[in-house]
């Protein structure tokens, strides 16, 4: 707990630091602070209609449903946003679609995912830190800072793509009502696109921008498809319609100002929240965000990226950079003069996914045949956040203590497996094992009870009996005891398949259809 708390507190000069030392550029965010304001402070909240009495402070939205957040009447800024969401899809947060319009336009100008927007792709919840994001709570905490001014109106909805009801969407909508605003306040915009896969012959785009503006930050998400590292790809910036890039880049981690690969991090102004590392299936997430270093520009603005990387090849020859055809999706973030170019449709929800996920087993359902050692219980536990609000509940006294749980399948499946399972403060250590092999080490103790996915890797799993198998090997020095709690077992697969003999280097720098 200590290691944690040095932790937060140095993330936190650190931020205080580099806001400091970019003061012309940034400002210190406490100067001025002792100076009378002459704006209204305003806020649009989930907050109970009946606020004396009530603590209804959630809304409902059904399958397919649109909630209204906000009507504002301006001159005004928004300045913070904050969500946290109770839904029981898994990967909800790429099927909730997050759009702002301006002063009455018709497109929005901010159109994209709740989850990529705050940061992290893959419908993912996890935590990270920087200067105009902030997620917390395990990642259920999305909090924004991005200051977005309008001069008419300001409307924010979201729009619930999946098909289950989200139970709970909590909401703060921080504003600010001016007088009047400076004429040079720019709008801020946030495009969401993607590739699946990426397409062969040209770089992926990640702006396409006509007005005049200033280009502030880029979130990337990938999801592997082969072994290898996806990131020799480096970036261009055509500004006001050049034919070669003003600023050209050296690497994908070297724009996301990190070097020679990524790591799991989270910093002021770039980091990758999400890395689960070079295996096919990985998936990642990268920030950069441009707050000392806005890429401005008059007429237009074109931003591109490589997708390129090393790729071992079916004859086991290897190449260190060829284009790759992984499946890669982008949050672009930029301030401009209104209106602005029209974007393609967003994709629905379900198709955002760069995966189809299947349940191969159901933790409480298997209660009743799941073989385990003697005179360790299991038992069907009650407990919210997971399949059916239960799970399969494990209570060894001791380590050395297994469980194991036998699926079938009717045909050949090959995709990432994963476990999901809870975390507790009386929670033990375990080995997962497929079929007899191991696939996972876990530690399953939490100081908060929340449910987490664990990546057992690739499996070629044949048509026939399966076997999912957890030893306790033991417990946290934190933890109080050696429990397990198992709600399922998922296989992902990709939502482009490579054909059979498939090699890049008879595609790699040839246009593809798309």
């Amino acid at each position: 707990m200590q290691t944690r708390k040095l932790a937060n507190i140095l993330v936190a000069l650190t931020v205080f630091a580099a806001t400091s030392l970019t003061q012309d550029s940034l400002g210190n965010p406490m100067a001025g602070l002792e100076r009378l304001k002459e704006f209204e402070a305003r806020r649009a909240s989930s907050s109970d209609p009946d606020w004396r009495n009530g603590n209804g402070d959630a809304r409902p939205i059904p399958p397919g449903g649109t909630l209204t957040l906000a009507e504002l009447e301006g001159p005004g800024i928004i300045t913070h946003i904050w969500f946290t969401i109770s839904h029981p899809a898994q990967f909800y947060s790429r099927l909730l679609t997050l759009r702002i319009y301006w002063d009455g336009e018709e497109h929005p100008s901010v159109e994209c995912p709740i989850g990529d927007f705050f940061g992290i792709g893959h419908g993912v919840d996890k935590p990270f830190s920087s200067i105009p994001i902030t997620v917390t709570s395990e990642g259920r905490a999305r909090n924004c800072y991005w200051p977005m001014p309008f001069r008419k109106s300001a409307k924010v909805v979201v729009s619930n793509e999946s098909d289950k009801r989200c139970n709970s969407f909590y909401y703060y909508i921080d504003w600010q009502k001016h007088k009047t605003l400076p004429d040079d306040a720019a709008y801020f915009h946030a495009m969401y696109r993607q590739e699946f896969p990426c397409v062969m012959g040209r770089n992926y785009l990640l702006a396409d921008i006509v007005g005049r503006g200033h280009y502030v930050g880029t979130i990337q998400s990938v999801y592997a498809m082969s072994d290898g590292w996806y990131g020799e790809g480096d970036d261009f910036f055509f500004i006001d319609g050049a034919t070669e890039p003003q600023l050209r880049g050296t690497g994908t981690e070297d724009y996301f100002c990190d070097a020679w690969g990524f790591r799991q991090q989270a910093c002021p102004f770039y980091g990758t929240p999400l890395w689960e590392g070079f295996q096919a299936g990985s998936r990642c997430t990268a920030y950069r965000f441009h707050l000392a270093d806005p890429v401005t520009f008059r007429k237009s603005l074109r931003a591109e990226i490589e997708h390129k990387g090393s790729q071992t090849f079916p004859d086991g020859k290897v190449s260190g950079f060829i284009e790759r055809d992984d499946l890669m999706s982008s949050v672009a973030l930029w301030y401009q003069t209104e209106p602005h170019k029209p974007w393609p449709p967003l994709p629905p929800g379900p198709e955002r996914l760069p995966f189809s996920e299947r349940t191969l087993i159901v933790g409480w359902k298997s209660v009743q045949t799941a073989s385990h050692s003697a005179d360790h219980p299991v038992e069907v536990q009650t407990i919210g956040g997971l399949t059916d609000d239960k799970q399969l509940w494990f209570k060894p006294d001791t380590e050395n203590a297994w469980v194991e749980i036998k699926f079938n399948l009717d045909k050949e499946t090959n995709g990432d497996l994963s476990v999901r399972m809870l975390h507790s403060w009386d929670y033990g250590t375990y080995r997962v094992l497929v079929d007899g092999r191991e696939a996972a080490k876990l530690d399953l103790y939490g100081s908060a009870i929340a449910p987490q996915t664990h990546r057992l890797g690739q499996h070629r799993l044949g048509a026939g009996e399966h076997v999912l198998r957890f030893e306790c090997t033991g417990k946290n020095k934190e933890s109080k005891g050696f429990f397990l709690g198992f709600d399922t077992l998922n296989i992902r697969i990709p939502v482009y398949t490579r054909p059979p003999g498939f090699d890049l280097r008879n595609v790699a720098g040839k246009p593809q259809a798309n």
